[in-house]
């Protein structure tokens, strides 16, 4: 199995993650019913919202979001141009910030992309 940085990423946070779900169990549980919420199909379908999430982990310049959203878009059917194009948006609004969090974001799609790809 591919395992990269993003990987990593995500693979550090789990356990910390996972204790705090123990300690505050309702403020957790209530962050993921607004997650499923939010990201269900709509007016807007799962792959588009996956590619607004990942642009706002750019944004925010937040690792783990952008992990936890570029696997997200991988899952959702999201090609590599569809980010690539997404990210080109993300540099327009945020500037040099999204220079430097836009291609990490892509080496995360890519990443688990070719993790799914070797799956098949």
């Amino acid at each position: 199995m591919f395992m990269g940085h993003y990987h990593d990423v995500q693979n550090e946070i789990h356990p910390d993650y996972t204790r705090l779900r123990q300690l505050i169990p309702d403020v957790m549980s209530s962050y993921a019913s607004v997650h499923r919420g939010a990201m269900q199909g709509g007016a807007l379908d799962e792959k588009t919202k996956e590619l607004i999430a990942l642009a706002v982990a750019i944004t925010r310049q937040c690792d783990g979001c952008i992990a936890a959203h570029a696997k997200g878009c991988v899952r959702r059917g999201a090609s590599e141009e569809e980010v690539a194009e997404m990210i080109g948006v993300t540099i327009l609004l945020n500037g040099g910030p999204g220079t430097v969090y836009g291609p990490r974001a892509l080496a995360a799609f890519n990443e688990f992309h070719a993790e799914d790809s070797s799956q098949r």
